[in-house]
């Protein structure tokens, strides 16, 4: 689980933190264009890598993964060009995006307790990506450190990595959960959208870009994000949702409130957050295991409980941020972390290994569609400063903003998960049953499949028909299922 922390602290762009030290040669906006290229490589890399645990197993494509980003912190120490500064984003966030999706795919038909481990960990990853990037640039003396922020934590996790694929290949090779018909395909057209949104984010990174235009392309983002959520059966819809909202609100909201409590804001910087981190980190992943553990097949309720608890961590932010003292962000960070941690393994409980892959994708192009509206939101604040003064004042105003632009979507996406949960809707992999007519009050809906091979199955040679629907009386007993007049038997098997 080491793994996905070393994932998640690729997403931010901490190079204008070390804009001081590059030579006049690289600094400009396209090296920040080219830096920020990781977020949109791993968002492409989560479906890709999923569709091949279809061919290849989990364990050696974790280990590949980690290869990777292994390569890229190599790299990093060499590059001495905008291209080759791309390049190494780009090997580094494929990789980080195949170690969130095979790390999921590994964990999913394992002991309960891994799956809610993962979810922890995922949360707490999200929570703390911005204070771990920006944790190693302390007192540097050379920017190319964003590119390479642990190399010996990656060495560690993919020595991990080789260890398990040893233990793996002499202990059989367990075959994982398979998807179900349609879920692959699914997912692969997922990547058209993401790349649009990728494309439309990086093109922001020019100049000559208006806070409005910026703030429209994210919200049609989201919104866009949203419509691929609504595809398919109750859970999967809800699911979906779930992970769009903890995509789009945390890692950007915990990204903007460390920023704002820097030091140099009148925070306790980031020496001053490890306390609350380290305990919101902690409450998130015990209470992910708790809810896999105890609350399996029961925990719905717990979905829209996890995001209220969001909600209430944005409120307290605008009560609480700027504050001096780092301990009294515990309660931001711990309602934030917490609430993702329940409302995902809440949701992922109701779906299978595809479905929860096809959410994954969804949480990581929410990231960047979060950034880019927090982005928005902040250059339409910090228009026209003209002191050092109105610059902090502007940005603690953005990140109010943030939290209520935010919190307001969380709303919007309870209420659109419980309306969903209240509309069943039939599943894309299901066939529909053919009607021969319109059912009358009288009417009794026979089906043979799914529920009529299950009771084949059951009770070999017996075969039932089973009555889903119908408006009979409490002494009354079904009519055969007779043919009307004109009608052959064959047609009637809808009746």
């Amino acid at each position: 689980m080491i793994s996905l922390p070393l994932a998640v602290v690729a997403v931010p762009n901490t190079l204008s933190v070390v804009a001081g030290l590059l030579p006049p040669d690289l600094a400009g906006a396209g090296l920040m264009r080219t830096h920020g290229l990781a977020l949109p490589a791993l968002m492409l890399a989560v479906p890709l890598a999923v569709a091949l645990t279809r061919r290849v197993p989990a364990a050696p494509l974790l280990v590949g993964a980690l290869a990777l980003v292994a390569v890229s912190d190599a790299a990093g120490g060499y590059a001495a060009s905008e291209l080759l500064v791309g390049v190494v984003r780009v090997l580094r966030g494929l990789g980080s995006g195949g170690v969130l999706a095979v790390t999921l795919v590994a964990v999913w038909d394992r002991a309960p307790v891994l799956r809610g481990l993962w979810a922890g960990v995922f949360a707490m990853s999200l929570l703390t990506a911005q204070a771990l990037a920006l944790w190693p640039l302390d007192e540097v003396t050379s920017w190319r450190v964003t590119l390479q922020p642990y190399p010996m934590v990656t060495g560690i996790a993919l020595g991990l990595a080789a260890v398990h694929l040893v233990v793996w290949m002499m202990a059989g090779r367990p075959v994982g959960e398979g998807f179900e018909r349609g879920e692959l395909k699914r997912l692969l057209l997922l990547l058209g959208p993401v790349a649009v949104v990728a494309a439309a984010a990086v093109s922001t990174a020019s100049a000559g870009w208006r806070s409005g235009a910026v703030m429209l392309i994210a919200a049609l983002a989201v919104t866009g994000l949203l419509g691929l959520a609504s595809v398919g059966g109750v859970h999967r819809r809800v699911m979906a949702y779930v992970m769009v909202a903890v995509g789009v609100v945390l890692l950007p909201s915990a990204a903007q409130v460390t920023m704002a409590e820097m030091g140099g804001l009148g925070g306790p910087g980031l020496r001053g957050l490890w306390v609350a981190y380290t305990v919101a980190g902690v409450l998130a992943i015990l209470a992910a295991v708790a809810v896999r553990l105890l609350a399996r097949g029961g925990g719905r309720w717990l979905v829209p409980l996890g995001l209220l608890a969001m909600v209430v961590g944005l409120c307290s932010v605008r009560l609480v941020v700027p504050s001096a003292d780092g301990m009294v962000l515990t309660v931001p960070f711990s309602l934030l972390a917490v609430g993702a941690a329940v409302a995902v393994t809440a949701a992922l409980q109701e779906v299978g290994v595809g479905a929860a892959a096809y959410g994954l994708t969804l949480c990581c192009t929410g990231v960047l569609a979060g950034f880019l509206l927090g982005a928005g939101v902040q250059m339409a604040m910090l228009e026209g400063v003209r002191s050092p003064q109105e610059l902090v004042d502007g940005f603690m105003g953005a990140l109010h903003w943030w939290a209520l632009i935010s919190g307001f979507l969380m709303v919007a996406i309870i209420v659109l998960a419980a309306l969903t949960a209240r509309r069943p809707g039939r599943d894309p992999a299901v066939p529909e049953t053919p009607c021969a007519g319109p059912l009358e009050p009288t009417d009794v809906l026979l089906v043979s499949a799914p529920a009529g091979d299950r009771l084949a199955a059951e009770a070999p040679g017996v075969a039932e028909p089973v009555v889903t629907w119908g408006s009979l009386s409490p002494g009354d007993k079904p009519a055969p299922a007779v043919p009307p007049p004109g009608q052959s038997p064959e047609d009637s098997g809808s009746r």
